[in-house]
């Protein structure tokens, strides 16, 4: 696909200078550069700013307030070209009593916290409802944070033998001090697919998301296996449809916790379908016109998937018929 990379998430241009993570020394001079600057996480919420349909993420600069309530010290994203770009997990940090806080982690998080310390109309804003508003610079060094941040979270311990491991790399990796072993940041890759028969495309719905809500395939890649053959697989496990030929189309990072997203194509080979119950809902076939009125708010049935998913992005160019 010509415009693959401007997926959201995708294409930001950040320079994750790879070669600073072992250099303590380097590290430590561009910290010191006047506009190094810190992004802030609360519970995988990145801190922004701005009204909301035009929000930016705040960027804080060395020894802010709010970076006081940080847990560990701040992981290296990368730098831009004003210097260097560091993220801070300030989870400790417990919002006021009055603050609802019940939809925090929530598939649909609606909920903003504002930190005392923070920037003016500054506000922890769940990263799913702010990506499509987000420059793609922005974009990216956000999913970049959360998903690095939300792998130190549950990886504190080596997978060989349970000792607690220890940050090196400047963030980019956790060292055992008992057996040695070295641990890196996950990416889980997951194939998500337009399947088509012809002009009408399958969509289906999970039974945890909300209601209404329709959107590609997907499912996770297996070892030991193709993502040709994962596509496959997984369309006839959850639909009971046969796949013939699959093509890539376009990659996502999503931070969800820490997936690929790998976009591909296929051609159904059967229409008949088939479901299993504990992974769909429901599935159907959908023409293009019934699939514009979804996305126009008029279908009775279909809420489409969100703007920025890389599903919607794929259905978008389907419409369109952009996708080569």
């Amino acid at each position: 696909m010509k415009d693959a990379e401007t997926v959201v998430f995708g294409g930001g241009g950040l320079d994750r200078a790879a070669e600073l993570r072992g250099d303590g020394a380097g590290l430590g001079e561009l910290a010191a550069q006047r506009d190094s600057r810190w992004i802030a996480l609360w519970r995988g919420k990145p801190m922004v700013e701005g009204p909301a349909e035009a929000p930016r993420l705040s960027r804080l600069p060395a020894g802010h307030p709010v970076l006081a309530d940080a847990r560990e010290a701040p992981l290296f994203l990368g730098r831009s070209d004003k210097g260097g770009l560091w993220a801070a997990d300030i989870s400790p940090w417990e919002p006021p009593a009055d603050i609802d806080i019940e939809s925090v982690g929530a598939f649909l998080d609606a909920s903003e916290q504002r930190h005392p310390a923070g920037p003016d109309g500054a506000r922890f804003a769940e990263l799913r409802a702010a990506m499509t508003r987000l420059t793609p610079f922005e974009a990216e060094l956000a999913a970049t944070a959360k998903a690095l941040l939300g792998w130190h979270e549950t990886h504190g311990f080596c997978a060989r033998c349970g000792t607690p491991t220890r940050i090196v790399q400047a963030g980019w990796q956790r060292d055992c001090p008992s057996c040695g072993g070295h641990h890196f940041p996950r990416t889980d890759p997951v194939v998500i697919m337009l399947i088509t028969r012809g002009e009408k495309v399958l969509l289906g719905r999970s039974p945890v998301w909300p209601e209404g809500m329709y959107s590609l395939l997907a499912g996770f890649v297996e070892p030991g296996e193709t993502v040709e053959a994962a596509v496959r697989r997984e369309v006839w496990e959850e639909a009971g449809v046969r796949v013939g030929r699959v093509g890539y189309l376009a990659s996502q990072p999503w931070p969800f916790p820490a997936s690929l997203m790998l976009g591909c194509r296929g051609e159904a080979l059967t229409g008949e379908i088939t479901l299993d119950p504990v992974e769909l809902e429901a599935a159907l076939w959908v023409g293009r016109e019934r699939l514009a009125a979804a996305f126009q708010g008029r279908d009775p049935v279909i809420r489409p998937a969100r703007k920025g998913a890389i599903a919607r992005f794929l259905l978008d160019r389907w419409l369109a018929g952009t996708l080569d």
